[in-house]
């Protein structure tokens, strides 16, 4: 009998778990503490739990955790580490720190099925959803754990396409019995996939990101295969219906494609979709890709981009790219090699 793993279950499912046992419900709360804050690996190690209780446990439950496999550094700092998710499957998840900052770019799937053109992990093919626990796992057993400041949810994989599990993991990365993170300091980044978006937008408070990399229909279309469905003025559309509040935030993410999308034509065309709307576009500098035909733009044409929307209203910024040289920075998330 493959046994169950504890790490992805919330409160309630882990108080369940405690009663299933014929035990008291509080249990259950000290399992929360055990997986979440003290970021164990093993039940035996729960010595709060008695002997016979640990034992209980070991007969249905592991704790379900999934120490880094290698580490790659960059020179700037950034590291990239690589997670296992089952035989022969693997994530990546980057650590980013920055001064008083460390942002924890995480994965949600292995592999992507939105075939964006300009993106490794799309290249990649799609392999399976991670589920809660494999998402959490990313930040509680990241050897830099403890100084995360920001998640984004912007590694491998299309969040929006596997948002149950998404959802779950924001819970208990939110919760107070879980990792008590604000959600203020967490962004969940999507191509756009709107019924998936909408279900976030009401159930959660954490930041939102569309990838937007286009104005324009056709052009979009031609480099994201989701445009077809789901067209990125529908997108803000929606959005514009949703009363958001003040401290939440939606970013447009534009990645600056030479000769493609980085005119003065693109410019006015996003400033007129986003005319009014509070929101933010973070500018990319494309990381170029063995045979993939984009190249990326100078950093005087992202700046000049960056000015021109600030100018006619819509707030504008440029992301700094971090981690090339170990291929963790946007687009780069792959482990194809890895898969058999």
């Amino acid at each position: 009998m493959q046994k169950e793993s504890l790490l992805g279950k919330n409160l309630v499912e882990l108080q369940a778990v405690a009663q299933q046992l014929h035990l008291q419900r509080f249990v259950g709360k000290q399992l929360c503490d055990w997986l979440y804050k003290k970021k164990c690996t093993s039940i035996d190690a729960m010595t709060n739990l008695s002997k016979k209780v640990r034992e209980q446990l070991n007969e249905k439950y592991v704790v379900g955790c999934s120490l880094p496999q290698s580490m790659q550094e960059s020179t700037d700092g950034t590291k990239k580490y690589l997670f296992a998710t089952g035989e022969n499957r693997y994530v990546e998840a980057v650590f980013i720190p920055d001064k008083e900052r460390a942002t924890l770019c995480l994965s949600t799937q292995m592999g992507c099925k939105m075939n964006c053109s300009f993106c490794m992990t799309g290249k990649q093919g799609f392999q399976n959803n991670l589920t809660a626990g494999e998402i959490v796992n990313q930040i509680i057993h990241l050897p830099e754990s403890n100084r995360i400041s920001n998640i984004v949810y912007m590694g491998m994989g299309e969040p929006f396409d596997n948002l149950d599990h998404v959802l779950r993991s924001l819970e208990i990365v939110t919760s107070e019995w879980g990792l008590a993170m604000s959600p203020r300091r967490i962004t969940v980044s999507s191509i756009g996939i709107i019924p998936a978006m909408k279900t976030f937008v009401e159930k959660s408070d954490c930041h939102l990101a569309i990838s937007m990399h286009s104005p324009f229909h056709e052009e979009r279309e031609k480099m994201m295969p989701v445009e077809k469905v789901y067209p990125i003025a529908d997108v803000i559309a929606v959005l514009r219906d949703y009363d958001l509040g003040l401290q939440r935030r939606i970013t447009f993410e534009y990645i600056l494609f030479k000769d493609v999308n980085d005119s003065e034509t693109h410019v006015k065309a996003v400033a007129k979709l986003l005319k009014g709307m509070r929101c933010r576009v973070n500018l990319i500098r494309f990381h170029e890709i063995p045979k993939i035909e984009f190249k990326g733009v100078d950093p005087l044409a992202a700046a000049r981009f960056r000015d021109s929307l600030n100018e006619k209203g819509v707030l504008a910024t440029v992301r700094a790219s971090r981690g090339e040289d170990i291929l963790a920075a946007c687009g780069l998330l792959s482990t194809k090699e890895f898969v058999k």
